[in-house]
């Protein structure tokens, strides 16, 4: 099914991220869009955004880490990660994961 779906691990722990806020926004002629927005749950996953309409375009994923790590009682150095990605076909399923710690992240297109 043509969707995006991210999930976060954190590489320092070694375990999902749970409960991290991720925004969807899509691009337009106006700027970005808030599409959905999201909490991880506890596997640190987020299957599906709910989409009204799945277009192609430029994408951006936002994750607010800083409340993750201190309610971990880490500083992280990055309050947030923004990642920016293409849809070219709206037919395809775009997993993005993200891996995180507190002072590095990682990503990829995922399946």
């Amino acid at each position: 099914m043509a969707a995006i779906s991210t999930h976060i691990l954190n590489a320092s722990h070694g375990k999902p991220a749970a409960g991290v806020a991720v925004e969807l926004l899509q691009e337009t002629s106006l700027g970005y869009v808030l599409m959905d927005q999201q909490l991880t749950d506890v596997d640190g996953r987020i299957k599906a955004f709910d989409i009204d309409s799945f277009t192609h375009g430029n994408y951006q994923l936002i994750f607010h880490i800083a409340d993750y790590f201190q309610s971990l009682e880490v500083e992280s150095f990055y309050p947030r990660v923004c990642i920016d990605f293409k849809v070219n076909d709206i037919h395809q399923h775009y997993h993005v994961p993200l891996l995180i710690s507190p002072f590095s992240y990682s990503t990829y297109r995922g399946s």
